[in-house]
């Protein structure tokens, strides 16, 4: 049994994915932005899920989620879910919040960050990026940037395993009811890099899709990137990411 934390565990694929590993016995915590939105994990919480809540477009409200977890029982593993699409929380959820989580949190031996296949058109620029979410940010960098965290944290932190996900377009709440790929499927790849032993899931800085390890955008596996990346998100937020 691992104990688990899945970010953006309100609905959708976070959703999917904090039942199932509760399903399959594992200690799961799961994250609502809101009290409202908590109210919808009552039944998980029922089963014994733990609960932290917390708006991930609030630096300080991520920093309070990391304190309090690390005054609980150590974390195993973390499932970096939760995401937006458009607007400015773009920045402040999909990359801010986990970059944050990733240098506070003490314990987790495995993270997966959610990417999408959006990410191929990112850009490999932190120039002129607002990270506080001032304006509409762009979708695609962000994914662009919280997969080469993940290959970072990889390079940098060779104890941890550390690796992205394209959930694939699942009819979720942001997929759309007409979106092509299996739901199922969407949360079954970042459950397995949670918590199973399978062999393949032993490596660290990959990029999945369906149990699959593909190729990512060049720019992902840059190291001069990565630094550019890492540096500006420690200058951004005022917390740097140790190596381990």
């Amino acid at each position: 049994m691992s104990r688990i934390l899945v970010t953006g565990s309100a609905d959708g694929l976070g959703r999917a994915a904090a039942d199932s590993l509760l399903s399959a016995g594992h200690n799961v915590v799961v994250h609502a932005r809101n009290r409202e939105r908590a109210a919808g994990l009552d039944a998980l919480v029922g089963r014994g899920a733990h609960l932290v809540v917390g708006d991930f477009t609030e630096r300080d409200a991520v920093r309070r989620i990391a304190a309090e977890l690390n005054d609980a029982e150590p974390l195993d593993a973390v499932i970096h879910n939760a995401g937006v699409w458009s607007g400015p929380a773009v920045m402040p959820v999909n990359i801010i919040a986990p970059y944050l989580l990733t240098a506070l949190l003490r314990g987790p031996r495995r993270l997966v960050y959610l990417s999408s296949s959006s990410h191929f058109d990112g850009r490999p620029s932190v120039t002129g990026v607002d990270w506080r979410g001032r304006n509409v940010g762009s979708y695609a960098d962000s994914k662009l940037f919280v997969t080469t965290l993940a290959a970072a944290v990889a390079r940098l932190c060779p104890g941890l395993l550390s690796n992205a996900v394209d959930p694939g377009w699942v009819p979720t709440k942001m997929g759309g009811p007409s979106a092509p790929d299996d739901l199922e499927l969407g949360h079954q790849t970042q459950e397995w890099l949670a918590s199973s032993d399978d062999p393949q899931v032993l490596t660290t800085g990959g990029y999945w899709y369906h149990r699959r390890r593909l190729q990512p955008h060049r720019a992902v596996h840059d190291e001069a990137f990565q630094d550019r990346l890492l540096q500006r998100l420690a200058e951004e937020t005022g917390t740097a990411l140790s190596a381990a």
